[in-house]
């Protein structure tokens, strides 16, 4: 299964957002690009390349590949509506975003990892398709073997009640969570500006 393996620190410190929790601590420390020159590089950046900026910055938040990426954009652009409102619901659909959205996992990677390992059941069934589109009143649950997972459960505790969107519903004594509904653009909190990414692939 393709995914990016690279250093998620240093990328992150390119791109200017955390891609996971360490990231976050390194960018609160260095807020500028990575390398010898890092902290003086301030040229203005083209049209082109905040575009492009903007699209790397989706791509690895949610953790996909340029051929995925541009299918998910394919799909987005077939449907009524705005591109990139429909493209951000398209992402935010993935099952292991909705992991991370739930507080069952301090990041998309670790998300990731529980749905590729069979931990994780929706309505009933296996499921361990990291990209399986939820739809609204899907329920999500651990498999009885998986529900003293430690790092679960640290996870779950860790988070606030507010800090669970409220188009997911989590259910903290049994570990479940139910898609309430498909979120719209504006409840979704993403750093990145999905209008230059449908620029750039309209071009």
């Amino acid at each position: 299964m393709a995914r990016y393996t690279g250093a998620v620190v240093r990328l992150s410190r390119r791109l200017g957002v955390a891609l996971t929790p360490k990231a976050q601590k390194f960018l609160e420390r260095r807020p500028y690009a990575p390398g010898q020159h890092g902290q003086n590089k301030r040229n203005k950046m083209s049209e082109y390349a905040l575009q492009l900026r903007e699209k790397q910055k989706m791509k690895f938040m949610y953790g996909i590949l340029e051929k995925q990426f541009r299918l998910y954009y394919e799909k987005a652009a077939s449907q009524r509506g705005v591109t990139g409102e429909n493209l951000v619901k398209i992402l935010e659909r993935r099952f292991d975003n909705v992991i991370y959205r739930a507080g069952f996992a301090a990041s998309r990677p670790a998300a990731r990892q529980l749905v590729t390992h069979c931990h994780l059941l929706v309505n009933g069934k296996s499921i361990n398709i990291p990209s399986y589109q939820l739809k609204a009143g899907d329920v999500i649950e651990l498999r009885e073997k998986s529900k003293n997972l430690d790092i679960v459960r640290g996870s779950v505790n860790k988070v606030a009640d507010n800090q669970i969107p409220a188009w997911i519903s989590v259910d903290k004594a049994n570990l479940k969570v139910t898609f309430v509904a498909v979120p719209e653009r504006a409840d979704v909190p993403l750093e990145a500006n999905e209008q230059l990414v449908v620029e750039l692939y309209s071009k």
